[in-house]
């Protein structure tokens, strides 16, 4: 199973959310849950793991146990070059665990010195940027272009950001 994460803010509630698929052309997932925590840590620049991580992990951590998930795809990045991302820390968290995972990052901006793969989707003039630890991130890149929907953002990554926004349907 293939695992992607999310969190929503309004003030101090997280919205986390985790979609689960078995194979990257899905158009719907297998498995979804979301978990609202009331204490979303406030956002300190350079360290956007520590607000994301607590609300992730445990849903994460859920599918990899339940549902023997090995791939997570995050929105944001993994590694930023000089330091891990949240997609790291989550991968470093759950190896913590016994969970070998692969995390793959999938961010809508640059970061200076990150080691990302620029990916065009859809008809949109601009990129995704791809990172990854526990893969070659051209390899991740691949299994992301590959993903279901016409657009820039892949149905399932757009169907997470929905769930965390509290906006799915």
């Amino acid at each position: 199973m293939i695992v992607a994460t999310d969190v929503g803010y309004e003030g101090t509630t997280a919205t986390a959310a985790v979609v689960g698929f078995d194979a990257w052309s899905d158009e719907r997932a297998r498995v979804e849950h979301t978990a609202v925590s009331t204490t979303a840590a406030p956002y300190k620049p350079g360290a956007f793991f520590e607000r994301e991580l607590p609300s992730v992990l445990p849903l994460v951590r859920r599918l990899c146990v339940d549902h023997g998930a090995r791939i997570v795809v995050v929105d944001g990045y993994v590694d930023l070059g000089s330091k891990l991302g949240l997609g790291g820390h989550l991968r470093n968290a759950l190896a913590a665990d016994g969970l070998d995972v692969t995390a793959i990052g999938v961010a809508k901006n640059p970061f200076r010195g990150a080691p990302a793969v620029e990916l065009h989707r859809g008809s949109s003039g601009r990129p995704l940027y791809v990172s990854a630890l526990g893969v070659e991130t051209t390899d991740a890149a691949r299994w992301i272009e590959s993903m279901h929907g016409p657009h820039r953002m892949p149905t399932l990554l757009r169907r997470v950001d929905q769930l965390a926004r509290g906006v799915a349907s």
